[in-house]
């Protein structure tokens, strides 16, 4: 099953893809020109092609070892050696003449300088004087024109086509357009007259063109094959001798061609080739393929005319692209601020996204998507089943680094996919903080496509004698068609980027709400601080008066017994009773405000000894109470704050005593294992226990419930049930938040009420 679409390559650029043959040291040249690897500062000529007495008339034993003035006299040798310590851009090509045997032979020349090793290349030429610039300009003027009047990208690869055509004469020219994958296709032709067939709109495996190939275009933007049938030239010695080592030929344009791309255009039946690298953005987008039937020579002059207008086309594509996708880029925008907005005026970032469903799927064209937050995931639209998708999320985490990751073919990566292919063969991730495990996750559905190649692709493999499996050169180019199944549509450049400006359009957010947060945490310090400075004078300064109104009350009482009636005992009694609990409200409150600021003293704690304890401090308190204690099982042990703990299963299972009028009482103390979760107890999925006190008391009104762990809520009358502050849930609210926990209660009138809370274990460094 073909996975992704290949396109041009040998037809493109015509270059091997074999591990063992190094197109950058081919050990061989073109012969059509002499090359020559000079050693500097003094131009010796340790290495040459073994063409020279074909083209200059001189043996290359002869050249060997010896300076370069020899061939080139004195001045032009001279002048060359300056020009080893300039820019060679600015400088190739030179024109120089050699004399010999009475004649005068006329080279454009051409340096660089490679890994090391100064090189010269030397390309014959009829032209008596270098082209100049108004000789250059109007060979590329009318191309140029052409290719900036283009408004769209078809437009511009139709009319880089037809310009081409015109200005090289060849017999064919194509565009080529590469995917992601190095695969694509022929996206615009030019054809002469005497070409019937066409490649428009095929396919070519993408294992025609190798990496080390693609790396050499961003070197040598031009490649030429005047004729494929002439036979190469060596290079004399093979091996440099001063690196003993194959000449990297990278930057020569006399490069030799490797046997494999021969044959390859050879069953094409081409003879001539030109190509020229079209990049954007640093990246290979493409190539201009030329051919031609009979051996077609091409000018130096010519070659960088090409290149010129290659590179104007490069720059055309950036604008043209992107225009292309103006209109949709709008709509793309116009979901993300839809997005942005709503996810600022929520209160969690789970709540704006899904608040902004239908715009979180706009912004990449996805029919469902899946956000992952703290482990916990919620999907919207056309996606793989939950479990599926958490099993998804950690694959990812495991192998996926980058912040954004894609695929229109997911189940080439991750093979379980293809279970769920007809909703998520294609997938887009947003990694928002692996920390936090914030991911979203965009899915396409499968969209079955048939493709139309050049040739069957696995033509392009053979097995050998021995079983293995080996490219070889296709025989054939006639159209076949095959079945593509697996893929998506495949993510335009443009959502991509989208999908990037959202990210950081959202970090921003988030980091800016994380900046107000530090200065409203900064504004609560303070606050709290200022709360235990009017603590402690409510327990100190305000006591001082309370306890002297109280003090005197019962003086009154003892030494005016006899001169007050009853009315004036009973009211001194109560102003006596009203001292007592202004002084426990501000004690409770002293506690309270202190409790949570006070450093948590974690450590190994049974729950079973600290909950028996506190039933036999509560049993001495409320002798006259008969209570049932149930524990179903064990109690865990825990790692929290023993003191603050034997509080809160204090005060909870006080009430449930408290508040209690049947004859026959009972308290359950328990937990639950909260990553089954349950629903009707409302108990969320959580890796810790879920801890309870359930009792068969009075039980509280549902409209009360979100008012009980108020400070000095209570719902009865002062001296029912007991009396009390009313802080005593409070400070167990406090005593959990503290522990990083939750508490909340599960209660129906008349037949009980259950508290549940958490205490989360600090987790390890």
């Amino acid at each position: 099953m073909i996975q992704t679409p290949a396109i041009a390559s040998s037809a493109v650029n015509g270059l091997p893809s074999t591990e063992e043959e190094s197109i950058r040291i081919p050990g061989f040249i073109k012969p059509y020109g002499v090359l020559l690897a000079l050693e500097e500062p003094q131009l010796e000529i340790l290495q040459i092609s073994h063409n020279t007495q074909e083209i200059l008339g001189i043996p290359p034993e002869q050249l060997l070892n010896q300076p370069l003035e020899k061939l080139l006299g004195t001045r032009q040798a001279s002048e060359l050696k300056k020009s080893f310590g300039g820019d060679f851009n600015s400088i190739n090509p030179l024109r120089i003449s050699i004399k010999q045997s009475g004649k005068t032979l006329l080279f454009d020349g051409i340096i660089h300088r490679y890994d090391g090793v100064a090189i010269l290349e030397l390309l014959p030429t009829k032209s008596k004087s270098p082209s100049t610039f108004f000789n250059f300009y109007h060979s590329v003027k009318t191309a140029t024109d052409r290719i900036q009047e283009t408004t769209t990208t078809v437009e511009l690869c139709e009319a880089a086509a037809q310009e081409f055509l015109n200005l090289t004469k060849f017999d064919r020219v194509m565009v080529y357009k590469f995917d992601p994958e190095g695969a694509g296709t022929v996206v615009a032709e030019a054809k002469g007259e005497s070409v019937k067939d066409s490649y428009l709109g095929l396919y070519y495996p993408a294992t025609d063109i190798p990496n080390e190939a693609r790396q050499l275009f961003f070197l040598n933007k031009v490649r030429v094959i005047p004729d494929v049938n002439d036979p190469p030239v060596a290079l004399v010695p093979a091996h440099h001798p001063k690196t003993h080592k194959p000449l990297d030929l990278s930057l020569a344009n006399l490069r030799g061609v490797s046997p494999f791309h021969i044959e390859y255009l050879q069953n094409m039946g081409v003879v001539g080739s030109l190509v020229i690298a079209l990049t954007k953005r640093n990246a290979l987008w493409g190539l201009i393929s030329c051919h031609h039937y009979s051996p077609k020579p091409v000018s130096y002059e010519l070659q960088t005319a090409c290149e010129f207008v290659g590179q104007v086309m490069s720059l055309e594509l950036v604008s043209e692209e992107e225009n292309d996708d103006l209109d949709y880029k709008i709509e793309l925008n116009t979901a993300q601020s839809r997005l942005l907005e709503s996810i600022a005026m929520a209160q969690t970032l789970r709540e704006g996204l899904i608040q902004a469903c239908p715009s979180l799927l706009e912004l990449v064209s996805a029919q469902g998507c899946a956000i992952c937050i703290n482990g916990d995931i919620t999907v919207m639209g056309a996606t793989p089943h939950l479990d599926d998708v958490r099993d998804l999320v950690q694959w990812l985490e495991r192998e996926v680094q980058d912040n954004m990751f894609f695929t229109d073919c997911l189940s080439s990566h991750y093979p379980v996919a293809e279970q769920f292919k007809d909703v998520a063969s294609g997938l887009l991730v947003l990694t928002l903080s692996k920390i936090q495990k914030q991911y979203l996750l965009w899915f396409r559905p499968e969209v079955i496509q048939t493709v139309s190649w050049a040739g069957n692709p696995e033509d392009s493999y053979q097995v050998d004698e021995t079983g293995v499996r080996k490219l070889c050169p296709r025989q054939s180019f006639e159209l076949w068609k095959e079945t593509v199944q697996l893929k998506s549509h495949p993510w335009r450049t443009v959502e991509l980027e989208a999908a990037q400006e959202f990210r950081s359009a959202l970090v921003g957010l988030i980091l800016r709400q994380v900046d107000e947060l530090t200065k409203m945490n900064l504004e609560l310090a303070r606050s709290n601080t200022e709360l235990d400075a009017f603590a402690y004078i409510s327990s100190h300064d305000l006591k001082e008066p309370l306890r002297g109104i109280h003090n005197y009350a019962n003086f009154l009482m003892e030494d005016y017994r006899d001169v007050l009636d009853e009315a004036g005992v009973a009211k001194l009694q109560t102003l006596v009773r009203l001292t007592q609990r202004m002084e426990n409200l501000i004690n409770s409150l002293l506690h309270y405000s202190r409790l949570g600021r006070a450093e948590l003293s974690r450590k190994p704690t049974d729950l079973n000894e600290l909950v028996q304890q506190a039933i036999a401090t509560l049993k001495m308190s409320q002798s006259r109470a008969s209570v049932d204690f149930r524990l179903p099982r064990p109690l865990p042990t825990l790692e929290c704050d023993r003191t603050q703990v034997t509080e809160l299963f204090t005060n909870l299972i006080s009430n449930a005593i408290k508040y209690n009028d049947n004859p026959e009482k009972w308290v359950e103390i328990g937990f639950i294992e909260s990553k089954i979760g349950n629903k009707n107890a409302k108990i969320p999925y959580s890796p810790y226990p879920t801890f309870y006190v359930r009792d068969n008391g009075i039980g509280i009104p549902e409209q009360h419930q979100g008012k009980i762990f108020q400070i000095f809520r209570r719902l009865h009358a002062q001296d029912d049930y007991g009396g009390g502050s009313g802080a005593g849930l409070t400070i167990a609210k406090k005593i959990v938040e503290h522990h990083g926990g939750e508490i909340w209660v599960s209660s129906q009138p008349a037949e009980g009420s259950t508290f549940y809370f958490t205490l989360p274990e600090q987790e390890k460094a």
